[in-house]
């Protein structure tokens, strides 16, 4: 997608150095849009290889209220493995701090926790919370059945009277839905902005949410926008972003993706979906900065 490389080389030439939570200077700029109509395909990055089965247990696990870290390691995914609820493991750049972060499987209070049981009591990741907080997400899929016209329809998963108890505070921080003449568009903000590394998947990830809600609410699917704040490039990515930059977006078009079997968006299962028609140039190693 052209538009992505095109925020990357803006950061790149106007960023300015940063010094960063995690120790490594980032080139970075303040604030910036992503727009896709998903009309057009799926915006999954083809300059570099991209796992859809990564993002979509991810998403899965978000949609489902899971904090158990062990759910994400028994699906082969290590996305969230160096994290953990900061009560039990507090975070650290020792490594006596990173082990115990590493062997902690409670993630706390996150993404998902706050879709499902917004504001409820923490307690830990086996307890049972159900009717317990807000289902902000519920919420949204009864209002885009019975007032699909409400600009209400916002989940939220910043909240500052739980952030004490999160792995990682949120930096996809809330999503919206909008339906327009029988479009369903979905616009999330972002407090913050790793693009070589983070925004491919989260690009992709709230790509396939809008694909779920509108399968369903029964809409079509309309423009994906994100809302970007601190948009950052670490030093040690420049050399993979200009090789990026170096490859041409049209070379390979678009994928599409498919939903089998689908009932529900709760009951949904990351294999449910499959990508089609997907060819990229190789993948680009960037190391994650905790």
């Amino acid at each position: 997608m052209k538009q992505y490389l095109d925020l990357v080389k803006k950061t790149l030439d106007e960023g300015q150095i940063k010094q960063t939570r995690q120790g490594t200077d980032a080139y970075t700029i303040a604030g910036g849009m992503f727009e896709h109509d998903m009309a057009n395909g799926y915006p999954l990055l083809t300059t570099k290889k991209v796992p859809l089965r990564l993002i979509a247990s991810e998403l899965e696990f978000f949609i489902k209220g899971i904090t158990d870290k062990q759910w994400l390691l028994d699906h082969n995914n290590h996305i969230w493995d160096e994290w953990a609820n900061p009560k039990k493991a507090p975070y650290g750049h020792d490594e006596p701090s990173k082990k115990r972060m590493t062997e902690e499987r409670d993630l706390g209070a996150i993404y998902g926790f706050q879709w499902r049981h917004f504001n409820a009591p923490y307690h830990n990741y086996d307890t049972n919370y159900t009717d317990q907080g807000c289902d902000q997400l519920k919420n949204m899929v009864e209002m885009l059945k019975t007032n699909p016209n409400d600009r209400r329809m916002i989940v939220c998963a910043w909240n500052p009277l739980m952030m004490d108890q999160m792995a990682l505070p949120p930096c996809h921080w809330a999503y919206q839905v909008t339906v327009v003449n029988g479009r369903l568009n979905l616009l999330w903000n972002q407090r913050s902005v790793d693009i070589m590394l983070g925004l491919p998947f989260n690009i992709a990830s709230y790509a396939l949410l809008l694909h779920l809600l509108a399968k369903e609410s029964g809409f079509a699917e309309g423009r994906l926008i994100g809302f970007l704040a601190d948009i950052h490039l670490f030093v040690n990515h420049v050399e993979g972003a200009h090789e990026q930059l170096s490859r041409d977006p049209s070379t390979y078009p678009l994928p599409k993706i498919e939903t089998k079997n689908f009932t529900n968006i709760f009951d949904w299962q990351y294999t449910d979906t499959e990508l089609v028609g997907y060819a990229s140039y190789p993948t680009i190693k960037f190391p994650i900065a905790i």
